[in-house]
């Protein structure tokens, strides 16, 4: 039979803050734990019976329960809380350098050659704003003058929003195929990710027409030594904009949460492939966490939760399913941004063991390195739990 391995990211679900989370501004946060309390009422009977309330104490979730099977929470080595590091180290790189990041906004070189290569007149923002917030404030200018809006947060990111009657999505996105290159030269910058909006002032709303323009891998991925072994690699969500397409055989971009969902049950129903289903639930993050919408977040682990059931349920016999995120962004703090935190770990295979602690991993690694051991590969980083989930 053949082997087939799904991670699956609640992108920003992080479960407590790490040791050092003071040094990133972010103590006392909890994703998890204080969304999942903020009021009665949670049903997450998917996530219990994996063994989210065996991780850490949390109110209304059940921590007595056997669980399918291994738990436990892993730190990241990583100099990061963002997506591009998160997800890298997931895959078995660890920076110890991070990124740059742009507090005071970027500099006016870089300014006046992004406006120079890419012919555009002028720049809205230029500063460390929140997505909806800044297309609020200077939109209804973006509408008059035509000029993009362009900035960044605590990540290290060059975002360009732009409403889609001013700027054709494929224009923008060759604003952001621009900045890229611009960066590239000695910026240090993760990603460039396109903004896309439409409506009007007081009702404007971004699209899934995102896109993000990371820098390639610094080194070889678990993805790349799948796809080198001949396993398939399939990518949902913005894996493929994570990895810039490197590693993967197959890509598929979604419009939400719910999208990412259905497709990795028709993964788990094809017979056509064997490896690996890399899958990121983005909605968490943008819609949720970076708006300080609490409800909105209970809501939505709610609903993942249901199509989480339906995917236990399914997975065939040699199949191995892990659930993690890849750093924080608790929706009940002051800040709109990722924070530094444990993420859970929740593993389950039909033919391996239940009620398994996996503990406290040392880096996110270990999740890569135990993928590339079920496939008889080795990892250049990253200690395998592998024999605890399925027995010597």
């Amino acid at each position: 039979m053949k082997k087939r391995a799904f991670i699956l990211v609640y992108d920003g679900a992080g479960i407590g803050e790490q040791e050092d989370s003071y040094k990133f501004g972010d103590e006392g946060s909890n994703t998890l734990k204080h969304t999942i309390e903020y009021k009665k009422g949670l049903k997450i009977p998917n996530l219990e019976k994996m063994g989210l309330g065996k991780i850490i104490p949390i109110k209304g979730v059940k921590g007595n329960i056997k669980a399918v099977g291994g738990y436990g929470k892993m730190r990241e080595k990583s100099n990061g809380k963002d997506s591009v590091t998160g997800h890298w180290e997931i895959a078995g790189l660890i920076l110890e350098k991070g990124f740059r990041t742009y507090p005071n906004g970027f500099p006016k070189e870089l300014i006046d050659r992004f406006k120079k290569e890419t012919g555009v007149k002028g720049v809205l923002g230029n500063k460390v704003a929140s997505g909806t917030v800044i297309i609020e404030e200077l939109g209804l200018k973006h509408l008059k003058t035509g000029f993009p809006i362009v900035y960044t947060s605590d990540d290290s990111v060059f975002q360009i929003a732009c409403h889609k009657s001013i700027t054709p999505v494929e224009k923008l996105y060759e604003y952001c195929e621009t900045a890229r290159k611009i960066l590239d030269d000695g910026y240090d910058v993760a990603r460039v990710i396109a903004r896309p909006f439409e409506g009007t002032l007081g009702h404007f709303v971004r699209t899934y027409e995102r896109r993000d323009f990371a820098v390639p891998p610094v080194g070889e991925t678990i993805l790349d030594k799948l796809k080198k072994d001949g396993k398939d690699v399939i990518g949902v969500g913005k894996i493929g904009n994570l990895f810039s397409g490197r590693g993967l055989t197959e890509d598929h971009h979604t419009h939400g949460d719910e999208e990412g969902l259905k497709l990795t049950l028709d993964l788990i129903a094809r017979k056509d492939w064997e490896g690996l289903a890399f899958i990121n639930l983005v909605d968490f993050d943008t819609k949720y966490g970076h708006r300080n919408n609490v409800e909105g977040y209970r809501k939505n682990l709610e609903f993942a939760d249901t199509y989480l059931g339906k995917i236990l349920a399914k997975l065939h016999k040699n199949d191995l399913f892990c659930l993690t995120a890849d750093h924080g962004n608790d929706p009940t703090t002051p800040s709109t941004d990722h924070s530094r935190e444990f993420v859970p770990l929740l593993c389950y295979s039909p033919m391996g063991q239940s009620d398994v602690s996996l503990g406290i991993r040392d880096t996110f690694a270990d999740l890569g390195a135990t993928i590339t051991d079920y496939f008889g590969i080795k990892s250049d980083n990253g200690r395998s739990f592998l024999n605890l989930l399925v027995g010597e």
